[in-house]
């Protein structure tokens, strides 16, 4: 299983995590043609090497051409552009991004838009973000997601968060360091109150609770490490966020999730994609359909998925807000998952990524990414069995 280790020894941003993940071999032009498929103006990336304390480290930027706010690591704000959450999500939803990645993206928006609305009192819907609606902001976190996904990672764990200390400026006006958004978001993680000015912010917190489990990282083989700069320079340690990759050396795992159910019987059924749509966004592992007989031989579906205990309530919450459901039922459930790594193959078509799995004797279970065999599909004009068929033959062979 391919593992991503957050090393938040000074806090973690979004630029920051973007820095190390392009530090981590993320190609600078898949990241720029990636960012094209946001449908999006007004903005353009550039990256920097930058020494910080003797560490090569990748500053990343992003330069917008008309008034959205910057807001990245240890930088104040200049400016404003107000985005409610349904205006990034519509956003998110229209652009031409892979699936996994506009899940990602809009997983990330979601807990964000959840915390912020706990601490005002309102609906997630209807938050407005200011420094994190931006346009740069935006880019940061869609960015993450595309480099989530590149190297193909299975789990991420983050380690201790320091949190820093005082007072920073924001929107709505003076507020203590961390900022109580960022508070919200990191609920059952283990932090430190320590280090100068605010070292997480919002967008790093939505990023750690949106990817990241809050549980010890278990023993890898180290791959590759990336530092990302932050901008600030701070008088008791190097700002930089490293982030490793690692391979783990179990053949199997064993791990505890919950399972949700819910009956439903009277629910237009061409909304359930957008209710699988919003359930995955929340962070559902999976989310599935079973055709079922209720009372009165009515015919109707079981509506299921498997999440993490910390995510329960949440999606919980979505089903019955989301459908016509006026209940439903958990229990703890443990699996056992085989160690899973993707790896990019070259057919005929293009380039795509097989999902690899290996059991204890050695046999592979080989899965091509649907995505990737969807986009090369539609770009040569061929069935799309072909695509996958030639997946299956470079991967064997490799």
């Amino acid at each position: 299983m391919r593992i991503l280790y957050f090393d938040t020894v000074s806090g973690i941003s979004g630029d920051m995590t973007v820095g190390a993940l392009l530090s981590l071999g993320l190609p600078f032009d898949h990241l720029q043609d990636a960012l094209q498929r946001l449908g999006i103006g007004g903005f353009a990336v550039r990256s920097s090497q930058r020494s910080i304390n003797g560490i090569d480290a990748v500053k990343f930027d992003v330069d917008v051409h008309d008034d959205a706010a910057h807001h990245h690591h240890g930088a104040a704000p200049h400016g404003h552009t107000h985005r409610t959450f349904r205006t990034i999500r519509e956003m998110i939803q229209r652009s031409s991004l892979d699936d996994a990645v506009r899940h990602t993206a809009l997983s990330i928006f979601t807990k964000l838009a959840e915390a912020e609305g706990k601490v005002h009192g309102m609906a997630p819907d209807d938050v407005e973000f200011h420094e994190v609606g931006a346009i740069d902001s935006i880019v940061d976190v869609v960015s993450a997601a595309i480099g989530f996904h590149f190297f193909g990672v299975e789990r991420a764990y983050v380690s201790v968060l320091p949190l820093g200390s005082g007072i920073v400026r924001s929107q709505h006006g003076l507020i203590p360091v961390p900022g109580p958004a960022t508070a919200e978001l990191l609920r059952g993680f283990t932090t430190r109150m320590e280090g100068e000015g605010e070292l997480v912010t919002p967008t790093g917190a939505a990023i750690v609770a949106a990817l990241t489990t809050p549980d010890g990282v278990p023993p890898l083989r180290i791959t590759a490490v990336g530092y990302g700069a932050g901008q600030k320079t701070f008088a008791d340690r190097p700002n930089v966020l490293r982030l490793v990759v690692g391979e783990t050396e179990a053949t199997s795992e064993r791990e505890r999730v919950v399972e949700i159910h819910t009956n439903i019987d009277d629910y237009n059924p061409e909304l359930y994609d957008h209710v699988f749509d919003r359930l995955y966004e929340a962070g559902a592992r999976e989310v599935w359909l079973t055709p079922v007989h209720m009372k009165k031989n009515r015919p109707g579906v079981l509506l299921s998925l498997l999440c993490d205990l910390g995510q329960r309530d949440r999606l919980a919450a979505i089903i019955l807000n989301e459908t016509s459901a006026i209940g439903v039922r958990y229990h703890d459930v443990e699996r056992i998952v085989l160690p899973r790594e993707t790896r990019e193959v070259q057919t005929p078509y293009g380039t795509l990524r097989v999902k690899v799995a290996r059991t204890a004797e050695g046999n592979l279970n080989l899965a091509p990414e649907y995505d990737d065999c969807k986009r090369l599909a539609r770009e040569r004009g061929v069935p799309i069995k072909l695509v996958y068929q030639a997946a299956l033959v470079a991967a064997t062979r490799q």
